[in-house]
Formats: structure tokens, sequence, C-alpha cells
């Protein structure tokens, strides 16, 4: 999928953080997202200093152009993208909006994420797990329940990673049990110096510490892939980086398995996945920043110990890999809308 032309479309944005922020990034970048309109960005903080936190990125880089704020527009590549600060969704119009992209991390009930269609998207899609949304999809392991669904949850980026590989693995090699250590970059969840977080670990400071945690990918990974439900577990290690995670899986399988035919044919299990990429080479994280693919395994990496027990490894930048497949699903929702 990656490289591929996208449907025309026409989007919003509301929220415009770290993935509102990637998203539009994306869109000005890659070419097969030309034909893609934006509505409008509805964020709560001041125009200036989005514009400046667009322009200037700690993790991506500062954008090779200049951004600014006229006449309540966003101006940036020759784009004008009218920015709105309202509190409530329903006080914009959206009649015309294929696809809201949901982006402030706060679409938790129904009234909320429904408000997107009550101002006249035809349809909503949540970038992170919310039990809001009609359905959760994951490209690459569970496009297929889409359907007719106008609030659509997009998971998070540990399940957007996990759940095609999963599906994969299983697919060349039945799985018995697993376990997956996510280690995930620090988030805003975290506090840069110690501060109550109700957790007590995620208390302390990010940048400081490898802190042990849970994730919600394991409870979604059980609805993408129910076929795998209880057979799965999971933990994640929060790392003092900035950027780019990675997923350490260990599987137990049902059947003797040769490593060489295994990583073979794994290899091309995952070529044939339009969201997974593999590299044969010693990477480490910071060479991965700003990749599209969900996930990229590492084959080097991968081990086999006795004939049945299997670890695979593989990189996904949590933020650049997720914000492409935001745009992806809204493209086949937004493609429903043309049919």
């Amino acid at each position: 999928m990656q490289g591929c032309h996208i449907s025309p479309m026409r989007i919003a944005i509301n929220g415009f953080g770290r993935i509102g922020r990637t998203i539009l990034r994306q869109i000005l970048a890659l070419a097969q997202h030309d034909d893609v309109q934006i509505a409008l960005i509805n964020d709560i903080a001041p125009a200036e200093t989005l514009a400046y936190l667009f322009q200037y990125d700690s993790t991506f880089g500062p954008l090779p152009h200049d951004v600014t704020v006229s006449g309540g527009n966003l101006s940036v590549c020759g784009r004008n993208i009218a920015l709105f600060h309202e509190t409530d969704l329903t006080a914009l119009d959206l009649s015309g909006v294929d696809v809201l992209l949901e982006c402030t991390g706060i679409a938790r009930t129904s009234d909320v994420a429904e408000r997107g269609l009550g101002a006249g998207a035809r349809s909503v899609l949540i970038s992170g797990p919310s039990p809001a949304a009609e359905v959760t999809v994951v490209l690459g392991a569970n496009i297929h329940v889409l359907g007719a669904a106008r609030i659509v949850s997009n998971a998070s980026c540990t399940t957007n990673a996990m759940a095609p590989l999963l599906r994969e693995l299983n697919a060349v090699a039945a799985i018995e049990t697993a376990h997956m250590t996510t280690i995930h970059c620090y988030t805003n969840s975290q506090p840069m110096v110690d501060a109550p977080r109700g957790d007590m670990a995620r208390s302390r400071a990010g940048a400081l510490s490898m802190v042990p945690t849970t994730t919600s990918a394991m409870t979604l990974i059980e609805q993408i892939l129910p076929d795998l439900a209880g057979r799965i577990s999971g933990a994640a290690l929060r790392v003092p980086t900035a950027s780019v995670s990675a997923v350490d899986l260990v599987a137990q399988m049902r059947d003797d398995q040769d490593e060489a035919t295994f990583t073979a044919a794994l290899k091309a299990r995952v070529a044939a996945n339009p969201v997974l990429g593999w590299t044969d080479r010693p990477l480490v994280s910071a060479d991965l920043r700003a990749r599209p693919e969900s996930l990229i395994v590492a084959g080097p990496e991968i081990r086999m110990t006795g004939r049945r027990q299997l670890r695979v490894f593989g990189w996904y930048d949590n933020e650049w890999g997720f914000s492409a497949r935001m745009l992806d699903v809204a493209a086949r929702m937004a493609d429903r809308e043309a049919l």
C-alpha cells in the first residue's frame, strides 16, 4: 500500500497534536495524498502556537516550508486551511466532509464521537482505542469488519504493529501461546519530572528511567483476531527515547519448526501484507524514524529455541506509521461514500 495513490477525499482534523500534525505532514509530503482535501483543522490551542509546533517539530525536524496564520487560515505549501478553536464540534459546519479524523484523544463516549456526525461529517475515524466506536479496524489484520460503520476506531499504534504480525505468524505456523513486550518511547501520558499520574511507575520522569507498565493492545488484539483470544499476553516497557518503538514477541508454536524454513515463509507473508516491512540489516531505532509501515520485522533478530519456541522482533514508528494508517483507513471509509 505504501506509495500507492489514495483516491480523492475531503477530511477534517479535530485535534492538532502529535497525530494530527503528523497526518498533515504526510499529506503535504507524499504525492499519493495530492488529492486529499482538508476542509478544516479544529484545536483549542492558539493559532500561532499551532503554526509554530507544526513548522518546528522536535521528532521529525523543521518543515522545509513557511507556516503562517492569517484571516483564520493556516497557510502552508500553497494550501489555506481553515483553522477553528471550538470546544464543541457541533458548532462547526462539516457538511461535505467524507471523514472527520478525531485526534483529540477524548472521544471516549458515543456522545463525543457522534458530534462529528451531528456537524455533518459522513463518518468519524478515531485515532486510538475507543468504546464509542462501532468497530475497531487494523489494516492488514481485519479491514473486512469495516462494513458501513460510521464511527470507527483505528486502534492503537502498538495494536497496528502487533495484529498484522500475529495474523501472518499464525498463518505460517499455528500459535499455541505468545507473550509480547512493546518497548515503547515515552509519551505525553508520562511526566518529564516525577509527578502523580495514578499509576505509580508512570508517575516517574519518563526521560530518565525505563518504566514497566501495561498496554491496551492486548484487549484490542482479542477483538481484532478472535481466533487468538486467550492465547496472547503482553506488557509494555516505556524507555527514554523520543520516537520509534519495538515489539518483542516470544511464541510457542503448535508444531515443530525449522528456523530457516520458518523465516523464509514468514518473510514471504510479510512481503504480501501491505502494511508490514522487513529488514535484514542490523538497524537501531533511529534508523526507523518516519517509516510508514505498521511494523518492520527484523530478520536477524528471529530466534528459535528447541523446535517450537520462536522469538520475533520488529520496529515501528508509533507516530508516523500510525498516522499513515489513519490516512489509509480514512481512504477506505471515503471510498464507501463514493459508491
